[in-house]
């Protein structure tokens, strides 16, 4: 049987991107790290680590050995806290990712709450608007917005919210420009665009009151172009033009009256907010109640039913 500690040291290099740091993590010599991870190799008989002299990469094997050893160093740590913490409450560490967008008008409020209601759970946030694999990099919970089905795959997908994207803009610009009363009313207006791709978009409009309207789609050269959504935000309130954002980031400008939300009887979009997790088995309380926590929280956030959301 393999020497399980040579497994732990593994994930150790994997997790921490070298040997150097991985040694630094734990305090070992960076040469004991690298001898065990040659015994594991030759226990293997399999190159597991491509190295160079700049960087480090995981082989075919690599990948398959570290998704099944980390797994198995997640059911020893859940294995250890239910033996010490059966009646005690949840405590550890969660690696938690989410878009840059849900970090700043959601979780900035959020996990503050969640974790005064568990001060023996840290988290470790990563906000960024690229793909991240849960497996690969290592977290214990992702917080994905999708218009579609997700690919299929290992992960525990767990269905949280859906939320409407709804068409704003500054009162002083409509009050230069007029206030679009229907859909029809929109060619012509300034246009601001998620995405820096192309100017060119389009607005995709389904009535939330009649399904005999319908749905319009209206084509659009944007004025101003941008993957930050904050920046759009604030591009609409400078009265540069109408965006397009989920209802839940425009909502404080919305009861402040710096935003007016345009044709409130029709959706600008929906996007579904989905949690995944990467183990079926053997989920840490940690990993557990803050999953619980966003289930309960995120749908009155996202729908302006939670009187405690910041905005």
């Amino acid at each position: 049987m393999l020497d399980l500690n040579d497994l732990y040291y593994f994930v150790l290099v994997v997790d921490h991107h070298g040997f150097s740091a991985a040694g630094r993590a734990v305090n070992l010599p960076k040469s004991r790290l690298s001898r065990r991870i040659a015994v594991l190799e030759q226990a293997l008989e399999t190159r597991l680590l491509s190295r160079s002299s700049r960087k480090m990469a995981l082989t075919d094997a690599g990948q398959a050995l570290y998704r099944h050893a980390r797994a198995m160093l997640v059911e020893a740590e859940a294995a250890e806290t239910a033996v010490r913490q059966r009646q005690g409450e949840p405590l550890g560490v969660v690696r938690f990712a989410c878009s840059v967008a849900m970090a700043q008008f959601v979780m900035s409020d959020l996990l503050p709450r969640f974790m005064s209601d568990y001060p023996r759970v840290d988290v470790i946030q990563h906000a960024s608007n690229h793909y991240v694999d849960a497996v690969g990099e290592g977290f214990d919970l992702v917080l994905r917005a999708h218009t579609g089905p997700l690919p299929d795959s290992s992960l525990v997908q767990r269905n949280l919210a859906s939320t409407h994207w709804c068409l704003a803009a500054a009162p002083d610009y409509l009050e230069q420009h007029g206030t679009p009363q229907s859909p029809a009313d929109l060619p012509g207006h300034s246009a601001l665009k998620l995405g820096s791709d192309t100017a060119e978009g389009r607005w995709q409009l389904r009535s939330l009151a009649s399904k005999e309207q319908g749905d319009a789609t209206l084509p659009f050269t944007a004025r101003f172009c941008s993957d930050d959504m904050t920046g759009l935000k604030r591009a609409a309130m400078a009265g540069l033009g109408i965006v397009a954002l989920p209802g839940y980031i425009c909502r404080p400008e919305f009861n402040e009256g710096s935003l007016v939300q345009l044709l409130p009887g029709w959706s600008a979009g929906h996007a579904q907010l989905s949690l995944l997790m990467p183990f079926r088995r053997g989920q840490l309380p940690s990993v557990q109640a803050l999953a619980g926590f966003l289930a309960a929280k995120l749908p009155g956030i996202v729908s302006g039913q939670d009187p405690g959301a910041g905005g």
